[in-house]
């Protein structure tokens, strides 16, 4: 089989939603005459916001997983705020932002250009090389974020020639909380310089959403525009082969991972009030992973009448088990700028777990056309209560269903696996 290197700093046992996509593709490639050989960083030394044990177990022993040493710079910051957690995307972990927080911040804004995690990068670097000799590797995937990652891509390419293909999962220097790192006008400029040499080196571009594709080919023009492909995210069916946890009475509504002030809830919440008590009592809001204190203060004022179930972290099994319990499922964009093409990964559980999915975001994003086109569900404008409370007293009524399933079998892992195949094996 042909073999190609896959370069990724999230690895089990790192865990949360970006590790899900080159796990499963990994474990499907060798299906469509693919080998991949991974390589990541030593999980002693990583810096991961989160971890997941049990994602150790999903990989297959066939792959060849090599891990290097680290010099992780997030210990710098952990040191400087005192704090004991890695920020998570979008600082979604973070309290109200402190004098040294916002210190810190710009400490990583301008001079751990693109990110913190570059520390990898050398050893990264050194590693790649020697397997790509060893196994006659002509073809080599970086995954980013961290887009630092990219960066070893550009390497191997410059040295040694080979065919670099680069799956971005999400903006670079667009991201939603890029201006929160509060980069200098010259810092700003040296990371757009290396965003746009991986766009224009890069023999492919892979990238997650459409609108992130309209994102980097506005900054690249055609050139870059002609070899960027869109394979989104997906579910894997196995994932879905449990049984559900044992039924309950009451009117579950589950929201998954990370949740930050940008994730507006006011309306959904207004929604939830109008309600009439008997139906709020019998009404569970379940926050599967970290909710912030002040978004959980915000939640219990306006629907004190209901039932709120925080699990906290749970492992990625557990994450699915409640999903297959719940009633409806909450799903929110951030509002902020380029949020049309923000798809969430854990969309897609949404999907396979065929429950239907009540998100919050702008119209016309990738995520509603998704939504229209699976019909698993409704997205509604961050304002619009009097909609949002008629979807859920549809659900409450049992009048809801999850979506077409053979339309969402496009989304599976393993037919998802096939197109990244054809990309591997293409010239």
């Amino acid at each position: 089989m042909k073999k190609i290197l896959i370069i990724t700093y999230y690895w089990p046992p790192s865990g949360g939603a970006g590790v899900q996509r080159w796990l499963k593709f990994t474990k499907y490639l060798p299906g469509f005459g693919v080998q991949p050989v991974v390589l990541t960083v030593d999980p002693a030394q990583a810096s991961y916001p989160q971890r997941d044990e049990s994602l150790l177990h999903e990989v297959s022993p066939q792959t060849e997983v090599h891990r290097t040493p680290t010099f992780e710079l997030y210990n710098l910051y952990l040191r400087l705020t005192g704090k004991k957690e890695i920020p998570y995307g979008g600082f979604a972990n973070e309290g109200k932002e402190t004098f040294l927080q916002r210190l810190a911040k710009m400490v990583r804004g301008n001079f751990f250009i693109p990110d913190p995690r570059k520390g990898w990068n050398r050893y990264a670097f050194r590693k790649a090389a020697e397997l790509i000799r060893k196994h006659g590797i002509d073809t080599v995937v970086t995954t980013s974020p961290p887009h630092s990652t990219q960066l070893i891509g550009l390497r191997l390419k410059r040295k040694l020639g080979v065919r670099w293909v680069a799956d971005m999962r999400d903006p670079w220097t667009d991201i939603y909380y890029y201006r929160q790192l509060y980069h200098s006008a010259l810092a700003r400029k040296i990371d757009r310089n290396l965003e746009l040499k991986v766009l224009q080196q890069a023999d492919q571009l892979v990238v997650v959403s459409n609108d992130v594709k309209r994102i980097f080919s506005e900054k690249g023009g055609a050139a870059v525009q002609q070899k960027i492909q869109v394979i989104p995210n997906g579910y894997d069916e196995e994932d879905f082969e449990q049984e559900a946890p044992g039924g309950t009475d009451k009117f579950v509504i589950t929201y998954t991972g990370t949740i930050a002030a940008s994730y507006r809830l006011d309306g959904f919440l207004a929604a939830l009030a109008s309600l009439p008590a008997k139906l709020q009592e019998k009404t569970v809001l379940r926050f599967v992973g970290k909710i912030p204190p002040l978004i959980l203060e915000q939640v219990r004022q306006a629907v004190p009448h209901v039932e709120i179930d925080l699990t906290g972290y749970v492992d990625h099994r557990k994450s699915v088990a409640y999903l297959l319990q719940a009633s409806v499922q909450l799903l929110i964009i951030p509002q902020v700028k380029n949020n049309l093409g923000i798809v969430p990964g854990k969309f897609f559980e949404y999907l396979a777990s065929g429950k239907p999915v009540l998100a919050l975001g702008p119209k016309g994003s990738d995520l509603a056309k998704l939504i229209g086109e699976t019909g698993c569900g409704a997205l509604f404008e961050y304002d619009d209560s009097d909609a949002i409370a008629h979807f859920l007293r549809e659900g409450l009524d049992g009048k809801l269903t999850g979506g077409k399933r053979e339309t969402a079998r496009h989304y599976s892992r393993k037919a998802l696996t096939q197109r990244m195949s054809e990309l591997m094996n293409s010239k």
